[in-house]
């Protein structure tokens, strides 16, 4: 049997991971070296064909594996081509022997099967220090464990987002010509620089800790006896969200977390909550009395992920005098210590007068939200606070605090900026992106306005959370207000992109989401 013969069609090419094993081994009885290139191979282009076209003659039969679409970490628009034409198109060149597509993030486990006498990435890949999702380092050891080497081909380099961005953009018009204008004021390199040198920042997170719960149901329709919708229980999916997410968003850019936050001394879900804290948090539990842990569980259509209703179990009361004055203790104690302090106020006791006043006074720097919900609408706005050095709300929230209606989002961050003494100002507007504030005494007041980047929206729950986490490390290093700002778009369109918190943002898909949008 010879390994050229069964491959007729494209169709014989695409094959199954599982497969493959039977095909290779017999190419090996025949001495023929076995190459390996993986990736994820969006738009097929001269670059790649040049790349598999030197990676062929390192051997005798080529296996292309590719990234599937659920790990596609270029933003949540891409790929632009799903993983059966990606499959489809490249089984179509000859130099190719057979294709698969992978089934994990990364091809460790796919090089274990395939056991490639070389591996071959592009030149890019050479220096591993400019691997941002530091792979590249698993895959030599990976190729080296089944006994193959690793090799990089040195012919031109073209980019598949380059060309998408160009000739097929995935935004309108309006927003591809902004990202055009973007990239010629910002170099993408002072836009990722700001989110690795956030790496040496000491950052506290405040507030209070909850419990997201999503229980999906099916529709079965309406109660025959009672003006009721009936539904059919599916599943569950539980997440720790509140502040706990704030601090996993920022331990994913930060190496230097403290978390203090709030439990309930009633049912306080503690292993739960340290169990979906990112290791390098450190926590600071308080225990409210009289309390659960905050659990808000929302009951949703399955199919369209369509909320229906939500249920809080809470206790909203302030803490009583010697809890608050536990709380400030601890924050004395901490606060000279970090560079940032991120506070989020949820409106559920937690932050009271006094523990304001501290923060507001000793804090080296200030991030605040002061969110807006069901159980505190109208009583949780932000002149709580009478200092702050960065504020990030929703235009619901800034709209309350005015007690205004309407689009005049520049007077009311005006506004909002002078009772604070507040520098810099962030108002999100959903699908209208968002609008910031700078004031400095050299160069005066300044908006900036940066369109929304986000195509597909699952859940807005915790966009807000993971915008402020992030866009505070930047203003904190008194970043460009556009950039701060447009780090701020991305994020949200990786938050809405989900449900809930099931995915904190990590720092090398933000990284490619920015690279993708910029080139």
């Amino acid at each position: 049997m010879i390994v050229s013969s069964v491959v007729k069609t494209t169709q014989h090419k695409v094959q199954n991971l599982d497969a493959l094993p039977e095909f290779l081994d017999e190419a090996r009885r025949q001495g023929r070296r076995v190459v390996q290139c993986h990736g994820v191979f969006d738009l097929l282009h001269i670059g790649h064909i040049r790349h598999f076209e030197e990676a062929k003659s390192m051997g005798d039969v080529l296996v292309v594996t590719i990234t599937p679409d659920r790990y596609v970490n270029k933003g949540p628009n891409r790929p632009a081509f799903t993983e059966t034409l990606r499959a489809e198109a490249l089984s179509a060149l000859d130099c190719i022997d057979f294709v698969a597509i992978n089934q994990w993030p990364d091809s460790v486990e796919t090089i274990k099967i395939v056991r490639p006498d070389v591996y071959v990435k592009g030149s890019e890949y050479k220096d591993a220090e400019n691997d941002i999702t530091g792979k590249i380092v698993d895959e030599e050891a990976a190729v080296s464990a089944v006994g193959g080497r690793i090799a990089f081909t040195e012919d031109i380099v073209f980019s598949s987002t380059n060309l998408i961005n160009n000739h097929m953009p995935v935004f309108p018009p309006e927003i591809h010509d902004y990202l055009r204008g973007f990239s010629q004021r910002h170099s993408i390199g002072d836009v990722l620089g700001l989110l690795d040198s956030a790496r040496d920042l000491k950052v506290l997170v405040v507030g209070e800790t909850i419990i997201d719960e999503y229980h999906l149901c099916d529709m079965i329709g309406a109660s025959t006896k009672e003006p009721i919708i009936a539904t059919r229980y599916m599943s569950t999916e539980k997440y720790a969200g509140g502040i706990v997410a704030v601090a996993n968003h920022v331990a994913n850019f930060s190496q230097n977390v403290t978390m203090l936050t709030t439990l309930g001394e009633q049912n306080p879900q503690e292993d739960f909550v340290r169990g979906q804290l990112n290791p390098k948090v450190e926590p600071v539990f308080l225990y409210k009395k009289d309390s659960p842990t905050i659990v808000k569980r929302r009951f949703l259509e399955s199919y369209l992920f369509q909320k229906l209703f939500e249920v809080y179990e809470f206790n909203d009361a302030d803490l009583d005098a010697e809890q608050s004055d536990e709380l400030c203790a601890r924050l004395s104690e901490s606060l000279p210590n970090f560079d940032v302090v991120i506070v989020v106020d949820y409106g559920h006791g937690m932050m009271t007068k006094d523990a304001i006043d501290l923060v507001c006074g000793e804090a080296k720097f200030l991030a605040v939200n002061t969110q807006s919900n069901a159980g505190n609408r109208g009583f949780n706005t932000i002149s709580k606070y009478p200092r702050a050095d960065f504020v990030c709300l929703a235009q619901h929230e800034i709209s309350l605090e005015e007690r205004q209606r309407g689009n005049n989002n520049r007077e009311k961050i005006l506004r909002v900026a002078d009772k604070l003494s507040c520098p810099r100002v962030m108002v999100t507007l959903g699908k209208d992106g968002n609008i910031a504030y700078h004031r400095d005494e050299g160069l005066g007041k300044e908006f900036v306005e940066v369109p929304a980047l986000a195509n597909q929206v699952v859940d807005r729950v915790g966009a807000g959370d993971a915008v402020l986490s992030l866009v505070s490390l930047c203003v904190a290093q008194d970043s460009p207000m556009e950039i701060a700002a447009f780090i701020g778009n991305a994020v949200g369109a990786h938050a809405v992109a989900t449900l809930g918190h099931r995915n904190s943002v990590e720092r090398a898909s933000l990284h490619k989401h920015l690279e993708s949008m910029l080139k």
